[in-house]
């Protein structure tokens, strides 16, 4: 049995009873003002026509299995550009080269997949050659925010002890600096290259791409002792499929098409606090 979890927005009486009569849920449960969960639907799916009332009202919703908790998970790992964060942080260098239209289009290609991760990071590192090493503090601390709902999803996560990981194909300035400031677990990602205060335009060690996030969240499922439906992975692009298919739960978070059509859940309105709601810490009264 599943729960239909439909949320982001007060959910209109007639999608409400038109839920009701197609789905006949045992109970209708309101969570605050803001969501709504139907308790124990037979079905893995939901109808085209309501699928169809709940983009119009523009809310999100999700299926998740009846009395599973946010306890039931003990690892969940993020990318971090457009994820857990609010900016592509490499469209955001490439602003103080001005070149920053050019290197979004990269981007955005390769988060749709028609085009090679390691050779869309190249080109794009390329273009940061020369570039003053400080533009990167400036970024950090004039660009970067997190994403609506993350800290108050990383605290619960934290409150329930389950273990937090950022993987990412960005860089370390950015990861390790969230990973101190976010008490998280765990963090991966590509290094610049920076020789006499200057970004060169390369990468030094290992491409962290989608393979090696895929990676990555398998050694920490193994280290940690944990079954597939233990863990949680939060992603937007093509990059983060590989990652998102090794983790029982996946989530695409404001992602590109092809990224949610693959995941367990697609949130496109609300905050990353949004899981809280689909899996909160304790069964719905």
């Amino acid at each position: 049995m599943n729960d239909l979890v439909v949320f982001g927005g007060p959910v209109p009486t007639y999608l409400i009873e038109s839920i009701q009569t197609q789905l006949r849920p045992v109970a209708i449960r309101p969570q605050g003002v803001q969501a709504i969960r139907f308790t124990d639907i037979a079905t893995d799916a939901v109808p085209d026509s309501i699928r169809a009332g709940l983009n119009n009202e523009q809310l999100d919703w999700a299926l998740a299995p009846s009395g599973r908790t946010l306890n039931d998970f003990k690892l969940v790992v993020f990318d971090m550009d457009s994820t857990l964060i609010n900016i592509e942080c490499i469209d955001e260098l490439a602003d103080f080269a001005g070149r920053k239209a050019e290197v979004s289009e990269i981007t955005e290609a390769a988060m749709r997949g028609e085009m090679d991760y390691r050779e869309s990071l190249q080109k794009r590192v390329g273009v940061l050659a020369g570039l003053d090493a400080r533009v990167l503090a400036r970024v950090f601390s004039e660009r970067l925010l997190l994403n609506p709902g993350a800290r108050e999803l990383l605290d619960a996560l934290q409150n329930a002890s389950i273990h937090t990981a950022l993987l990412s194909g960005g860089f370390t300035y950015f990861t390790e600096r969230l990973r101190i400031e976010l008490g998280l677990d765990f963090a991966t990602s590509n290094e610049l290259e920076i020789v006499s205060g200057k970004l060169t335009g390369r990468v030094v060690g290992p491409i962290i791409d989608a393979q090696a996030k895929a990676e990555t969240l398998l050694e920490l499922t193994r280290e940690f002792g944990l079954e597939r439906n233990q863990v949680m992975a939060v992603g937007d692009g093509a990059n983060d499929l590989l990652m998102m298919a090794e983790a029982g739960t996946s989530v695409a978070y404001h992602a590109k098409p092809a990224t949610q059509a693959k995941a367990t859940h697609a949130i496109n309105h609300a905050g990353l606090d949004a899981l809280l709601t689909i899996y909160p810490s304790s069964p719905p009264a």
